[in-house]
């Protein structure tokens, strides 16, 4: 029945198609060779993609005991032999080696990017050329953040370079080549368009790759992502493949990422990143709408850290950063990419919505590097809790509400700088417990205004229902002080 159905209807399309007007292919579609060769582009650029293998001393962690042959036995010299260097019952060690791609960026220089995960740990590092030749390498920096790496290698002979393009110029559909050692087969090419832009992975804090159906398998990591002209415009690191093969979705980091890391790794050996020192959340539709924005935009601050470059006031929790140093923020993560880009003590204009104003505030930046001890210690604490005796309460929205006291305070293990009202009981299936709120987190705004007693919150649920508000923005704190916004259902 399936055979013919579809024979009915094939002989119904074809007749259509013989009363239908004519229709223009594209001239590469109606080439009898199909698209043009791109032999020539590829020739070009063979000779400055490098296949980079690596070798590691790894501990095994096993013991490996001295065998004894029976008592008598004419193999008990053999055995003495072999394990007479050896030492008896400790730790064996085994070399491990892996490979992975990279490209010549400066020929005079020798200087060579790959991928931070292709070289990472290694004790030595060889770099083999097109024509066979090998060199050793010396690792001239690395940042794991964007998973990038540069090498050096001491020249014997002309090298062949290829330059570092421009990849916002690209555009969905654009054709992209791939050079690599795919399984360790040496130089291997492949074509494909780019699928998608500013891919979040989830692999680090400036996810932002480009997205290409050009065939990427293991051994790939590190090697360019060219354009038609023969640029590099991204960094080939990831794929996603439940096989470990090329199912045509793999990610490269864009060249206008991967520039002022690998110019900061040739210049001072490591990166040098802009600080701003506040902490983030993204702006949901139902936080806009608490905070009277027309549309989800930009990065909600939800906490600013002490010590860091903004602990002067110039950005306050609650703050939502829509533009900064003259770039939109038009998602959370936007933000720290930017930040990260601009120089360390760089004084910049940051556009904010500040109680439903809009207003620019200047900071000057710290670095990022050395800055997450002072960040992780800001959240550092004692959560343990005992039962005691709970004060006087009230309810609302699903919430039970309290003072804080200093048995409270002792309950459930609350620093002493944490302000506000604490929530002491959640209801199940509440739409406070919808949003994960829990006993021992504290009430510190709503809606942008302090809080300090339960009547407070009660007064302030009340206002905004009377406004139309559907949703109730509260600021919670956590035990050690960090922050984070939730908005509540009112009705």
């Amino acid at each position: 029945m399936r055979n013919i159905r579809f024979r009915a209807v094939t002989m119904a399309f074809a007749a259509a198609m013989m009363l239908a007007a004519p229709v223009t292919m594209p001239a590469f579609a109606q080439s009898n060779t199909g698209p043009a060769s791109v032999a020539d582009l590829a020739e070009g650029l063979l000779d400055a993609v490098v296949n980079i293998s690596t070798s590691q001393n790894v501990d095994s962690g096993v013991a490996q005991p001295r065998l004894q042959a029976p008592d008598g036995s004419p193999f008990q010299d053999f055995f003495d032999e072999y394990f007479n260097d050896r030492d008896q019952g400790g730790p064996r060690s085994r070399k491990v080696s892996s490979l992975g791609s990279g490209f010549v960026i400066d020929a005079e220089e020798g200087i060579i990017v790959t991928n931070n995960h292709v070289i990472e740990g290694a004790d030595s590092i060889e770099v083999n050329f097109a024509d066979g030749s090998k060199l050793p390498a010396e690792l001239v920096g690395a940042d794991a953040k964007t998973d990038l790496a540069v090498l050096k290698v001491k020249p014997v002979k002309p090298l062949t370079e290829v330059p570092l393009g421009d990849s916002s110029s690209m555009r969905i559909g654009d054709w992209v080549m791939a050079i690599g050692n795919p399984f360790g087969l040496g130089g291997t090419v492949t074509v494909g368009i780019i699928s998608a832009r500013g891919r979040d992975i989830n692999s680090g804090p400036y996810d932002n790759f480009i997205q290409t159906d050009a065939a990427i398998n293991r051994g790939n990591s590190g090697g360019p992502l060219f354009n038609m002209n023969g640029d590099v415009i991204g960094i080939n690191t990831a794929i996603i493949s439940p096989s470990g093969g090329s199912i045509g979705i793999g990610f490269a980091v864009p060249t206008e990422l991967a520039l002022n890391v690998i110019n900061q790794l040739r210049e001072f050996g490591e990166t040098r990143r802009g600080w701003l020192g506040v902490r983030i959340q993204p702006v949901t539709d139902d936080i806009a709408e608490s905070l009277g924005m027309a549309e989800a935009r930009g990065a909600l601050v939800a906490g600013v850290i002490r010590g860091g470059p903004v602990d002067d006031g110039s950005i306050e929790a609650g703050d939502v950063i829509i533009r900064f140093d003259g770039k939109d923020v038009d998602d959370m993560r936007d933000l720290p990419r930017v930040v990260a880009e601009s120089p360390i003590g760089k004084a910049v204009d940051v556009v904010v919505i500040r109680k439903g104003e809009e207003q620019t505030v200047k900071v000057t930046l710290g670095r990022l590097e050395g800055s997450e001890e002072l960040a992780s210690a800001a959240t550092d604490g004692d959560s343990d809790a005992e039962a005691l005796e709970q004060p006087v309460s009230v309810t609302t929205l699903g919430m039970t509400l309290a003072e804080l006291t200093d048995d409270v305070r002792e309950q459930f293990g609350i620093a002493e700088e944490v302000e506000g009202v604490v929530i002491t009981e959640v209801e199940a299936d509440s739409a406070a417990a919808e949003k994960r709120i829990e006993p021992g987190n504290v009430i510190a705004e709503i809606a942008q205004e302090k809080v300090t007693t339960p009547q407070d919150v009660i007064d302030r649920i009340a206002a905004l229902k009377q406004d139309g508000r559907r949703n109730a923005l509260l600021m919670l704190a956590g035990s050690t002080g960090e922050l984070r916004y939730v908005t509540v259902r009112m009705d």
